[in-house]
């Protein structure tokens, strides 16, 4: 996994202002949404068994072992417009997605036990 450079920034800033040692950003993946699996962020301080640990211009990225293998390859950018700002995940492994852009499918298939149809 990696950064754009302003997700890095914006990742810095987040961690800086968090003032834990070892911080990191998370990243994973659960089932839910319309497309199968949605994302998620969060700001860590401890690593768990199996965690794999990313550094990319300066700021670490924590994933766990389940999520790993949906969010290999992807890249972390931060952008704002006129709705205000967010991460967004680019998954070269995400097959199709959400109009709504919070959840992805990766092998075409329907989403993972019979998760709702609708956009969360």
């Amino acid at each position: 996994m990696i950064f754009t450079e302003a997700g890095a920034k914006k990742a810095a800033e987040l961690l800086a202002a968090n003032n834990k040692e070892n911080s990191a950003i998370r990243v994973f993946v659960k089932s839910g949404g319309c497309s199968g699996y949605t994302y998620g962020m969060a700001i860590d301080d401890r690593s768990l068994e199996g965690d794999t640990i990313f550094e990319d211009r300066g700021v670490k990225i924590v994933v766990d072992k389940m999520s790993l293998p949906l969010l290999k390859g992807s890249e972390l950018d931060y952008i704002e417009n006129m709705m205000g700002g967010g991460f967004n995940v680019n998954n070269p492994q995400a097959t199709s997605s959400c109009g709504c852009g919070h959840s992805f499918r990766t092998d075409g298939q329907t989403a993972p036990d019979g998760e709702s149809a609708s956009c969360h």
